[in-house]
């Protein structure tokens, strides 16, 4: 069993993550040669140093997550308990904010299709690839999370920027050039951009959302690059909408398999998800076992809350979609959105 203990998984906005002082930041080129036009070669999301960030200077912010992870847990107790029966099925309703450059940056209505389709093959365990979840995790498999999503609207704008720096949240205020949320606390909200960059402007970021204790928050949501939104035109290996599948893993409280920091090893809150060292890359063949204090565990590198590939990720764990469920339930963080 692992340790429970309260990490820091982070996400940053307000003065940490989101200053307000963009003034005097340049529109980077479209030059082939600049960093906005670089893909990723490797899937990197900084939801949890985000969240690190904005917790360590945040104080309420820290008593919302400490809450909520109490709530998870008197949820899982009671379900064991018998005193939570199934109410079925929750429809989170979702807005996606597109803000493009280029013509080829604007995705189109069908792609944006595709991935709220992939978000409900993958939520509901319809997926095809489920079938290849190994037989020693099958146990631990979620099936359907009770989870879905539908797209309520779609706004798009055209704006001069080139690259948009996960620290400053710029896209999400109309009077940066970005989108404002549409009522965050009733809608998940998802801004599709042409670059992601990090807070030293430098590209490589797939994606990012905030926690449940940002719930409603102006800034609550994911960000995501155009490249990698549903599966037709998609950037490959992140062409299976897999991307956005991982941050709403975020957004409904889902830490990263090997816990609140790259130093690996810590706890994700879900027991039954192998202790990990840190990510894993690429398509890894199965079994891969890695070490955790001298002890050596078959990695659930197929889950989506780790780093691989696309075509690599297909399963939830059952105490994965517990959580996630107290989330959305009634007394959960983000049950506005029921």
């Amino acid at each position: 069993m692992k340790k429970l203990f309260f990490g820091a998984l982070v996400l940053g906005f307000m003065s940490a993550c989101t200053s307000d002082n963009i003034s005097n930041q340049e529109d980077i080129s479209q030059d082939p040669g600049n960093p906005s036009s670089t893909m990723a070669s490797k899937r990197a999301c900084p939801s949890d140093i985000i969240r690190e960030k904005a917790l360590k200077s945040d104080p309420a912010l820290r008593a919302r997550f400490e809450a909520n992870e109490l709530q998870s847990e008197k949820f899982s107790r009671d379900i064991m308990m018998g005193k939570v029966l199934a109410d079925g099925t929750v429809e989170i309703p979702v807005v996606f904010n597109v803000i493009y450059n280029t013509s080829t940056q604007n995705i189109s209505d069908a792609r944006i299709a595709e991935q709220i389709a992939v978000l409900n093959a993958d939520y509901g365990a319809t997926n095809s690839d489920v079938a290849n979840i190994p037989s020693a995790f099958q146990p631990a498999a979620a099936g359907d999370v009770k989870i879905r999503f539908k797209l309520v609207t779609t706004n798009r704008k055209q704006y001069t920027k080139t690259g948009w720096r996960s620290d400053l949240e710029e896209m999400k205020k109309s009077t940066t050039g970005g989108i404002n949320a549409t009522d965050p606390t009733k809608n998940l909200n998802i801004w599709v951009v042409n670059s992601i960059l990090d807070e030293n402007s430098q590209p490589g970021t797939l994606g990012y959302a905030y926690y449940p204790e940002s719930a409603g928050l102006w800034y609550d949501g994911l960000v995501i690059g155009y490249q990698y939104i549903g599966k037709t035109g998609a950037s490959a290996p992140f062409n299976l909408g897999r991307t956005v599948t991982h941050e709403v893993g975020h957004y409904l409280n889902l830490p990263h398999l090997w816990g609140s920091s790259n130093t690996g090893c810590q706890t994700d809150y879900s027991n039954d998800t192998p202790t990990s060292p840190g990510p894993n890359y690429g398509t890894p063949s199965y079994p891969l076992n890695r070490v955790c204090g001298g002890v050596s565990r078959s990695q659930m590198f197929m889950n989506y809350m780790d780093y691989v590939d696309d075509k690599a990720m297909f399963m939830f764990s059952a105490n994965q979609k517990t959580r996630m469920q107290a989330v959305v339930a009634a007394a959960g963080p983000r049950a506005g959105l029921r």
